[in-house]
């Protein structure tokens, strides 16, 4: 392992103690308050304009590539699925795929923080393994965009245990963990280094926007955190 990585290891547990000892506030599985980020709250009001630009995308048939071709989203072996991403952002704005929705595109750039942003499409009968995440300096957005029927059965979804975020530490703790069920419109964030897997069990595709954006810490470890981020 190179010293960049170990350090950027040793950063990470760095953190996870700086949260057990309340420097910055643990997350529920599912934190629906956005009061703390308010300069989300954009996305929300212009919901309407990020739904008709996704549709726009899907109906085009544009490419959207699989999350595996995203070497940073690997872990626990979650991509033998029908699972794709329309990038607006990974570390810089991706400009190609930004002028094909343009509006979103703009929207995104006016909050501060964001280092990815993508549609997440998980295609039908779908359903994402229980996994953790890889960097506690990030929390994670989802807003409901495309959602089937609006989620009329409840069978669409993502299930969290906030308790079990030792990475390599038993799956099956996802059994103990709280569902959440998207919603067109809706936005909540979570901590994705707790353990979490995903399901879309309709028959058409379910569509999030998915950001990850620098979690709110006290000044020397956000210092830390955007230099490993930028």
């Amino acid at each position: 392992m190179s010293l960049a990585s170990r350090i950027k290891d040793a950063t990470a547990e760095l953190f996870i103690a700086a949260e057990r000892r309340g420097a910055f506030r643990k997350l529920p599985a599912f934190e629906r308050d956005l009061r703390e980020y308010p300069e989300l709250a954009v996305l929300t009001q212009n919901y309407p304009v990020i739904r008709a630009e996704c549709e726009n995308l899907i109906q085009s048939q544009v490419r959207i590539p699989g999350m595996e071709e995203l070497t940073s989203y690997t872990s626990g072996g979650i991509h033998q699925i029908a699972w794709k991403s329309f990038m607006f952002k990974s570390g810089t704005f991706i400009e190609e795929n930004c002028a094909l929705a343009p509006q979103t595109a703009a929207l995104l750039r006016t909050i501060p923080g964001v280092y990815t942003a993508f549609f997440s499409v998980l295609e039908p009968h779908q359903h994402i393994k229980a996994h953790w995440g890889y960097w506690k300096g990030f929390v994670r957005y989802h807003l409901g965009v495309l959602i089937p029927d609006n989620n009329r059965d409840s069978k669409c979804w993502i299930r969290i245990n906030r308790d079990a975020q030792a990475r390599g530490g038993d799956r099956s703790a996802i059994q103990q963990g709280e569902k959440y069920f998207w919603h067109d419109g809706d936005a909540m964030l979570f901590d994705d280094t707790f353990l979490h897997e995903a399901a879309n069990e309709t028959d058409q595709v379910r569509v999030v926007l998915f950001l990850d954006l620098a979690r709110k810490m006290p000044p020397l470890l956000s210092l830390l955190n955007r230099f490993f981020l930028w």
